[in-house]
């Protein structure tokens, strides 16, 4: 999200350090929200998600953002106090990540097994790939500690674990970027050639196969790093109208695609057959390169579309997207929970009233959590930065 030719700064510097992006922000607010209703089945605003107009979904540009935001916040801290220390706070953002994810596995296994157990016929288990939970459930706990074990929806924070353990190592790349992201374009390669993964317990391997996924996150990163001196970003992205012309011709293509196999399969019929023939390659699990480039051709024309000061980014309707940008980690968790309440909601009743009130209730209850912790983290930060007081009886 570089957008140096058009971007202003947000606000001045303080304290040497730079100004919050905003946009990064509220397009991972928005990226949250997107999961949260592509997470209900037979959701009518499903159908208005990136996933329908893209070949990427709401999963890259999270993805994308998390290494942007990385390369800003560990990157400014491996410039200031060296590799080891800014490794240490990766590794306890780790420790938060895996909390949250086994405390996340918890509390959907209950949620679904007690939803399956009251509704009786549900297939709830089956599909969301919990019945190995039902029959070895000692084990399965184990496998999950283990990250070996991913039901439905619980597979983006492992991914995010290992990307981050990865990142806390190739750390002082950063400074050497050609070097950090030909490493980067290699293991991605040899993953999708060689059909390299991580094993799950369950059979296969993972969901989000990290040594794919890793090339988003790093190029993330060497967009959002800056090198002390106020250099440019080790990864440019300077407006140049023929590199535009690209992004949106390839954005039009997969639109044409997405719009001619699940739109309107009656024309698809008469286009040519490798035309569409070209969607069932493109897989997620390995970040097919259609997918990558994609994501990366969204991200290079909204970064020049919308400069870091445009003041509709501080605006009432992206304020609910914003807050749930900034707090990321409990609005994934709480929306994990609350798209399954809505589907609940939509089985029993998938008419328009409901549909408006599910989305209205997923994206106020989103926004609350939001604000509920980022209220919380300022009122501790503002604690913590309070003289204590001195007891009677000591001098000053």
């Amino acid at each position: 999200m570089d957008g140096t030719a058009h971007a202003a700064p947000a606000a001045a510097p303080r304290e040497g350090r730079r100004p919050r992006d905003l946009r990064a922000d509220v397009f991972r607010g928005l990226a949250l929200w997107f999961i949260f209703i592509d997470h209900i089945p037979d959701n009518w605003l499903g159908h208005a998600t990136l996933r329908n107009a893209a070949l990427c979904d709401a999963t890259e540009v999270f993805v994308l953002l998390a290494g942007y935001a990385g390369g800003i916040a560990y990157g400014a801290t491996l410039d200031r106090d060296g590799w080891l220390f800014a490794a240490a706070q990766v590794v306890r953002r780790v420790g938060s990540l895996y909390v949250a994810h086994i405390v996340l596995f918890v509390m959907f296994t209950a949620q679904v097994g007690y939803s399956a157990a009251a509704l009786e016929g549900a297939i709830y288990i089956d599909e969301l790939h919990l019945d190995a939970f039902g029959e070895q459930p000692y084990r399965a706990l184990l496998e999950a500690l283990l990250l070996r074990f991913q039901p439905a929806f619980l597979n983006i924070l492992p991914l995010y674990v290992l990307l981050l353990l990865q990142f806390a190592v190739v750390l002082p790349l950063l400074r050497r970027p050609r070097l950090l992201l030909g490493l980067s374009l290699a293991l991605y390669a040899a993953t999708r050639l060689l059909g390299l993964e991580l094993p799950t317990w369950t059979g296969g391997g993972w969901f989000f196969n990290p040594g794919a996924w890793q090339l988003l996150f790093v190029i993330g990163a060497l967009i959002g790093y800056r090198p002390p001196g106020g250099a440019g970003a080790p990864l440019r992205l300077p407006w140049r109208r023929w590199a535009g012309w690209l992004a949106a011709a390839w954005l039009s293509l997969g639109f044409a695609l997405l719009f001619l196999a699940w739109h309107r399969p009656d024309l698809g019929q008469a286009a040519p057959r490798w035309f569409v023939a070209l969607l069932t390659e493109v897989d997620k699990t390995g970040l097919h390169p259609f997918r990558l480039i994609s994501v990366l051709a969204l991200t290079y024309l909204l970064a020049h579309a919308v400069p870091a000061g445009t003041p509709w980014l501080r605006g009432a309707l992206a304020r609910p997207f914003l807050l749930m940008g900034q707090q990321g980690l409990p609005v994934f968790c709480s929306g994990i929970l609350f798209s399954f309440f809505g589907r609940l909601a939509l089985e029993y009743n998938d008419r328009v009233i409901m549909q408006v009130a599910v989305n209205a209730a997923g994206l106020f209850c989103l926004a609350s959590v939001a604000w509920l912790s980022g209220w919380y983290k300022q009122r501790e930060r503002a604690r913590r930065m309070q003289p204590e007081p001195i007891p009677p009886g000591r001098p000053a």
